[in-house]
């Protein structure tokens, strides 16, 4: 089972979500992303979130459509997006994928990397129009190339990332040893039809990216 996500992010950062729906995918819309969701004719299973950022009007007209809204005081702990990937991840979810993440507050786009953080043992992407993020734990991971993400960076978000390797890459490496704060790895390409990367010590986070003015 794979569950997607759709945040209240600005519209205009968003990929078509219809290339991402399937008969295996359950969609979970937060706050202003579950009117996102509607208008694009998905209709999600579950919604969550305060909904502080519809009208009255919004909100009565998501009940009457919806059968299972979750709706929360906007003084509370957690984040709208926290709670429903929490639910998520209960569903035993194979893979998680989380749109309107990105783009408008910055605050709220750290704090979504930072749920990536927490979960970093489970199979979680970002995704926008650009950019797909992934964090990772020491292992040995193959990264297959696609024309829609031309670059791939790595930026550690541990204070040391330790032994990171790089095959099939243009700008390849060996048991190197990088620091929170390095641009070392950022904007690299694959070279071949796949690579790989491997570390033994950290927390990783992968980025890839399209062409800075290309739209996807």
């Amino acid at each position: 089972m794979w569950i997607h996500i759709v945040g209240g992010g600005p519209s205009e950062q968003l990929p078509s979500l219809h290339q991402y729906d399937g008969k295996q995918v359950r969609w979970l819309g937060v706050d202003r992303g579950t009117k996102t969701l509607l208008e694009a004719g998905i209709r999600p299973v579950k919604a969550f979130g305060d909904f502080d950022s519809l009208t009255e009007e919004e909100i009565a007209s998501l009940q009457k459509t919806l059968n299972d809204m979750d709706i929360w005081p906007a003084e509370k702990d957690k984040t709208d997006m926290e709670i429903a990937l929490e639910w998520a991840v209960e569903q035993g979810a194979d893979q998680i994928r989380i749109f309107g993440a990105t783009g408008g507050r910055l605050d709220h786009l750290f704090g979504n990397v930072q749920l990536l953080i927490k979960y970093a043992n489970r199979d979680i992407e970002i995704i926008d129009r650009q950019n797909v993020l992934t964090v990772h734990l020491p292992g040995t991971y193959t990264v297959s190339y696609d024309e829609r993400y031309r670059y791939v960076s790595y930026i550690p978000i541990s204070r040391d990332i330790k032994g990171l390797t790089l095959t099939g890459f243009k700008y390849p490496l060996t048991n190197c040893h990088i620091f929170r704060g390095s641009t070392l790895c950022i904007s690299n390409e694959l070279i071949q039809s796949s690579g790989t990367f491997s570390f033994s010590e950290g927390i990783l986070m992968m980025i890839r990216s399209s062409d800075f003015h290309r739209c996807l």
